[in-house]
């Protein structure tokens, strides 16, 4: 049985969600953030970076998300293409796109504009302008094709939870249609709904008007 180690966040639901969707036998072990409980010295010897999620498999432990998500999929033999293919190389371009530009911009969206308001005018403006663009580059994309790539697959899973937050980002997802109907046929998965509720139902799922 695989560990989840994990908490209430985008990333932590990223992982529960592809656990769900992939049909793999997994516990949760809730690592509350909110009580330091990611510096406690045995959670360290899983992620040494004190960050959530992070799996055991076995002899196996992996922490960072993407990687996590790259595992999985190759060990469920779901949610990813053949290594090579079109498909394989669509998919982790968007898996990157949101390691590394999407969940960063807005992880600081949230930190300012949600839980530090008044604190920095120069970071909330700063923020709230670089969400928008990148929200408009999904949109632009999801104009042309009904998922990330031609099929669902773990780049859904990594970008969704942090589509969910739009409230947190200060976004009206309303003005970006594509992004809403992708996140809503999403948002109605047996699996989304039950990996979004790991490893504490804490709220449901927001939908937008």
């Amino acid at each position: 049985m695989i560990e989840l180690y994990t908490w209430t966040t985008p990333n932590g639901r990223k992982i529960s969600i592809a656990l769900e969707e992939m049909g793999l036998d997994y516990r949760s072990i809730p690592i509350d953030i909110t009580k330091d409980q990611q510096f406690d010295p045995d959670f360290l010897k899983i992620s040494p970076s004190n960050k959530i999620p992070a799996i055991k498999d076995g002899n196996t432990t992996l922490f960072e998300s993407g990687a996590i998500l790259i595992y999985l999929a190759r060990k469920s033999g779901k949610f990813l293409a053949p290594e090579g293919s079109a498909e394989y190389w669509a998919t982790l371009k968007w898996l990157m796109w949101q390691m590394g530009t999407f969940g960063p911009i807005l992880g600081q969206a949230h930190h300012f504009l949600f839980y530090n308001q008044g604190k920095s005018e120069y970071a909330e403006k700063r923020y709230h302008t670089e969400s928008q663009k990148l929200y408009q580059v999904l949109e632009n994309h999801l104009a042309n094709s009904e998922y990330l790539a031609e099929e669902i697959s773990i780049a859904e899973f990594a970008i969704w939870p942090w589509v969910s937050r739009y409230e947190y980002h200060q976004v009206d997802i309303t003005q970006f249609p594509n992004i809403k109907r992708w996140y809503l046929q999403l948002a109605k998965r047996p699996a989304f709904i039950k990996g979004y509720a790991e490893p504490i139902d804490v709220n449901s799922i927001p939908i937008p008007s």
